[in-house]
């Protein structure tokens, strides 16, 4: 199964439980009068948004480079991650302003009925379940976005437990528990989608790869036949993968085709590491003395 396939198949999952999930959580949230439950049933519906904005996302960065898009579509895995970010910042708003304006008025929250906390727990199971079903596929086929999606499961399953802790607290006496929950689950969310924006700007500014992936690209470099030195390495993140800038050093006597036949192994050496998209060598002539 392809990365691409991989994707599409999770993400439907996530779909339907979220689907689900949502529906349930807000009519038994409403008939319960919980309001906790139905804010998290808000974030399981903010969840099925993103689950089609991967869906999109993942259709878009698998086309093949054209004529605008020399580099291909990847920074559309990149776009999906921030517009994630950006969704998930605005559910934390209206669920933290809904329960902040609930705590100035605590004479009207009523007691939750025992429905809720079952709901709540199935919640809870579901959504673990959903991460961990998510994240293992993302790090299978090393999709930034499919892991990020995970995360965001995961902070619903989060969301989902202080959500139970909150309708207990409700119903043994405590009433402010309901609306505390939905505040911390506001947090939660918004935290989390900080977290996610700010990784996919990062990626937009053309953040560089990972240590261990330069490491993996300098070995490689050192490990062609007539690469005397390198230098100006550069490297920065489309999406998944990354591009490479590097000026490699050879012999100043070596022929023209000479220096191009060891600027394509070079080329050809990196290209094999996992993720590397395209490469770009400058040949450098040096003297012996200076090897």
């Amino acid at each position: 199964m392809d990365r691409h396939d991989a994707a599409t198949r999770s993400t439907l999952v996530s779909v339907w439980v979220n689907l689900v999930l949502s529906i349930a959580q807000v009519a038994i949230g409403l008939l319960a009068r919980s309001q906790a439950l139905v804010a998290d049933g808000i974030h399981s519906l903010s969840d099925l948004i993103s689950d089609f904005i991967v869906i999109a996302a993942n259709r878009q960065s698998g086309l093949a480079p054209d004529a605008n898009h020399p580099y291909g579509h990847h920074r559309f895995e990149t776009a999906a991650s921030l517009l994630l970010g950006v969704l998930m910042l605005g559910v934390a708003a209206g669920i933290g302003w809904t329960a902040v304006t609930r705590l100035f008025s605590p004479a009207s929250i009523p007691v939750v009925h025992a429905s809720a906390i079952w709901a709540a727990a199935l919640a809870l199971l579901a959504k673990e379940l959903l991460f961990r079903y998510m994240l293992t596929v993302g790090r299978r086929v090393d999709s930034k976005m499919l892991i990020a999606n995970a995360w965001h499961a995961r902070s619903d399953a989060a969301s989902s437990l202080v959500v139970l802790a909150g309708i207990l607290a409700n119903s043994f006496g405590f009433p402010l528990g309901d609306p505390i929950a939905s505040v911390i689950v506001a947090a939660m969310v918004a935290r989390m989608g900080v977290q996610i924006g700010w990784a996919a700007l990062s990626d937009l500014m053309d953040h560089s790869a990972a240590d261990e992936a330069i490491l993996a690209i300098e070995h490689a470099v050192a490990g062609v036949s007539g690469v005397r030195g390198f230098h100006d390495l550069r490297t920065r993140t489309v999406g998944d993968f990354v591009l490479v800038d590097i000026h490699i050093e050879v012999d100043e006597f070596l022929s023209v085709r000479d220096g191009h036949q060891i600027a394509e192994s070079v080329h050809h050496r990196l290209k094999a590491i996992p993720r590397v998209l395209d490469v770009m060598t400058h040949v450098d002539p040096v003297p012996a003395a200076s090897h």
